[in-house]
């Protein structure tokens, strides 16, 4: 069962506006998230270290942050003694198989590109 169908428009509207944003922007980025992955994007999106930053900020990176470490070899590349990055860099591609899987628009890659134009 996908986040979607799960919960729907009233349900959807219980907690904080915070909260509610949240729920609205994971709805519209990933339609088809499983529900029990959705559970865990949004607790990770409603953590202490997220607040600062804009509801839709705190839900691509909970969600990048995810489906990182539920997804692919990236816990697996870092215990093989990979630095950080280039285990990030091996596992963009898997990331962005699972998020167009659920029907996400974004992509990891596009994120990782824009920060090094900086």
């Amino acid at each position: 069962m996908t986040f979607v169908k799960a919960c729907g428009q009233p349900a959807g509207m219980v907690g904080t506006r915070r909260q509610q944003a949240i729920r609205k922007a994971l709805r519209a980025l990933v339609p088809g998230i499983p529900l029990a992955d959705a559970e865990t994007v949004l607790a990770l999106a409603g953590r202490v270290q997220m607040k600062a930053l804009p509801p839709s900020s705190a839900l691509w990176l909970a969600l990048g942050s995810h489906v990182r470490h539920a997804h692919t070899d990236y816990d697996h590349l870092l215990a093989e003694g990979y630095e950080r990055d280039a285990a990030r860099f091996f596992v963009a591609d898997a990331i962005d198989d699972v998020l167009s899987g659920w029907g996400c628009q974004r992509s990891i890659l596009d994120e990782e590109e824009g920060e090094q134009a900086h």
